[in-house]
């Protein structure tokens, strides 16, 4: 997962530069609402059951904690896309839409994971959200890829490249996420823990530890009047 700076909203009108800013579009308001009510209920989610134990209660936190950051790191990359993405190209409703919906759909299949009143419901759960985050992450790769294409030069040449490579990272971490559904990685567990629940954290470690070592290839600025 790659991610520039994202340019801020603002109202239409000039920047200090003299270079004109972008309307927001309401599309874009309405995610920063989804992403917000999905950490909220999230949260509330795991409030009519309390911990039973000292490990009920770390799963949870655990669990929480994880789609925090998961929805942070892939509103990051939302908000940047969409500051240079034109919402009216072909497809491109449609797919916010559709990366919405997803989004939405999080915290009831992770809590479902969590809490749900048997295996075979958190087998189906975590399934379901391993599809959930595959879709996501190939939403992104194709956001990233429409703004990595030079011929539409949406991007300086030199950010279309960071772009690209980008698309490619968010399109392999997909596939896994999608291959994360087989059986076998729920049943094979490592500490008591499921296999597929390792694997959800790809993305966040691709990301974040990239970000880490080379700033460079995970941070960049997209010039203004885009």
């Amino acid at each position: 997962m790659s991610t520039p700076l994202p340019q801020s909203g603002g109202h239409s009108g000039q920047s200090e530069g003299g270079s004109p800013r972008r309307p927001r579009p309401r599309i874009e308001t309405l995610a920063d609402l989804i992403f917000g009510l999905s950490l909220a209920i999230d949260a509330i989610a795991l409030l009519p059951a309390a911990a039973t134990t000292p490990g009920d209660m770390n799963g949870r936190i655990l669990i929480f904690s994880f789609a925090f950051v998961f929805l942070i790191t892939a509103w990051l990359l939302y908000t940047t896309y969409m500051s240079v993405l034109p919402v009216d190209a072909r497809g491109v409703t449609f797919l916010n839409v559709s990366l919405l919906l997803l989004v939405a759909l999080i915290p009831y299949l992770l809590n479902n994971v969590e809490l749900g009143d048997n295996p075979a419901i958190r087998d189906y759960s975590s399934s379901l959200f391993a599809l959930d985050l595959a879709g996501i992450l190939a939403i992104l790769a194709v956001f990233a890829h429409v703004l990595g294409t030079e011929k539409r030069a949406l991007v300086p040449r030199e950010e279309a490249r960071l772009f690209r490579n980008g698309r490619n990272r968010m399109g392999v971490l997909s596939v896994l996420m999608a291959i994360s559904v087989a059986p076998v990685f729920w049943q094979a567990t490592v500490l008591g823990v499921p296999a597929r629940i390792y694997l959800w954290t790809l993305p966040l470690i691709s990301y974040w530890l990239g970000r880490a070592i080379r700033p460079q290839s995970r941070t960049y600025k997209v010039s203004n009047g885009r």
